[in-house]
């Protein structure tokens, strides 16, 4: 610990950094943080931490709420975003004992460390890979207003194609026409390309960004595989890295699964791969796609608890608008090869061993990236210990598309949640794969469930504008 502390304190003082950020994560997945002067930033805050209150955070502890955050010497970062030079470093929550602190096991990084000893201890692999896609939009203007005399959202893009009949350079794109468009109607090419440096300045590897498919602004960035519990704290950071440039450009970026009616949704697609002693798992030259069987026990492990993950893979009540036929967005429990209407798709292209992997579609970036990666790694580890075969279960794989088939034949598939109500009903009654090893505190899911229940009596109390639309004059 005191080689990596001097390094800290080597770059403090060689940047001639003022303040030292520690960002912590809540239960929503979203960055809390507390700064101190880096003149007080010593080996004795790395080791004892920084006093907290776990209740503000979202997590429901048994024991006292004062807590004690840790900063990890192997994340920090100069923030770009910050006037006054600044040092940033996430780290881990710590129950406060005696004689030696330790883990909080509600906080999500724990988490995460808790799924992949869960999976070592199996024997099953030593490493899990992901690789997450970034979908986003960027706006021009953005607002919205919840009061009891005025319920509006109002989204703007200069190229999104209802400003064709607005005086200006011509520049709009085709309604869901956007995906690799090129300039002049790729109008923040720069945005992106200086987003995806200060990404890899912060350490992680990205392989391209690109315009999506919705012509109101929408994009995606796409990092490198990594390692899951690292690709968790480099989610964190993306969404960071996302917003505040935007912000820097006078725009503003969202992550929000539907934003724009009739437009693509943003998701977040997991690929993911397991190795072991740095050998692929789910590699097999005679294997459907060239998976192994271990890679079709772990497929069957994700479709077998699919309803209840979505709880907390799309934990929003916006998630579910995405979730709906017409817009590249899955509906169907199943899987197959280059299919995108399948929950689970398995990429052509990735043809060499070491890369041979599949990916998730139904992810969204509303969720916390620690306990969704975490939860997909439990459910296919229960796959594998109970040798579900997806083949076995009508799961596919469906190599067809399944957006067209006759209303009979649809009727025979089985169906992702189409509400974050029916998710959270499955989560209720389907998690012991997630407490398995102790993985998931069951005082979390608790706390999780409820508070995710509150927002969706919150929001269902709400009149929406198109009721009046619909009823208004009735």
């Amino acid at each position: 610990m005191h080689e990596k502390v001097q390094k800290v304190i080597d770059l403090i003082h060689e940047n001639g950094i003022k303040m030292v950020d520690f960002k912590m994560v809540d239960i929503n997945g979203q960055y809390r943080h507390v700064t101190i002067a880096a003149q007080d930033f010593t080996e004795e805050v790395m080791e004892n931490g920084i006093g907290f209150d776990a209740s503000n955070y979202g997590y429901a502890v048994v024991e006292k709420s004062d807590m004690v955050f840790i900063p990890d010497p192997d994340t920090a970062f100069i923030d770009p975003f910050c006037e006054i030079p600044t040092l940033s470093m996430t780290g881990n929550a710590m129950i406060i004992d005696s004689p030696k602190n330790r883990p909080l096991a509600q906080y999500p990084r724990n988490i995460v460390t808790a799924a992949e000893q869960y999976m070592r201890d199996l024997g099953i692999a030593d490493t899990m890979m992901i690789l997450p896609e970034f979908e986003f939009y960027v706006f021009d203007d953005v607002e919205w207003n919840v009061q009891p005399n005025l319920i509006r959202a109002a989204v703007d893009a200069d190229q999104a194609h209802w400003n064709s009949g607005v005086d200006g350079f011509g520049n709009v794109v085709a309604k869901q026409k956007n995906y690799h468009v090129a300039k002049p109607f790729d109008v923040t090419y720069e945005m992106r390309s200086e987003m995806c440096l200060l990404m890899e300045e912060a350490g992680i590897a990205i392989n391209y960004h690109h315009p999506e498919v919705g012509s109101a602004g929408q994009f995606e960035i796409e990092p490198k595989l990594g390692e899951m519990s690292k690709m968790a704290d480099a989610t964190m950071m993306i969404k960071y890295i996302i917003h505040n440039v935007a912000r820097k450009y006078g725009k503003s970026a969202t992550l929000m699964p539907k934003p724009v009616m009739g437009e693509a949704g943003s998701g977040m697609h997991v690929h993911m791969l397991l190795l072991k002693d740095g050998e692929p798992v789910f590699s097999d030259d005679n294997g459907y796609s060239h998976l192994s069987d271990t890679a079709h026990y772990f497929i069957g492990g994700l479709l077998t608890h699919i309803a209840s993950l979505c709880a907390l893979t799309n934990p929003s009540t916006n998630s579910f608008k995405r979730l709906v036929p017409g817009f590249e967005a899955p509906v169907t429990v199943g899987y197959a090869t280059s299919n995108r209407s399948a929950v689970i798709r398995i990429p052509a292209y990735a043809k060499a061993p070491n890369l041979r992997r599949f990916e998730l579609r139904n992810p969204d970036a509303t969720c916390n990236p620690y306990f969704c990666y975490a939860a997909i790694l439990m459910a296919g580890l229960d796959g594998i210990k109970n040798k579900i075969d997806p083949r076995n279960k009508n799961w596919g794989p469906f190599d067809m598309n399944l957006f067209n088939l006759p209303e009979d034949e649809k009727a025979k598939l089985q169906g992702l949640p189409t509400r974050l109500e029916e998710a959270l009903d499955a989560l209720e009654k389907d998690h012991a794969y997630l407490t398995a090893g102790g993985v998931f505190p069951e005082e979390l899911l608790k706390n999780f469930i409820a508070s995710k229940r509150a927002e969706c009596k919150e929001i269902s109390a709400i009149p929406h504008p198109i009721e009046f639309e619909k009823y208004y004059n009735l």
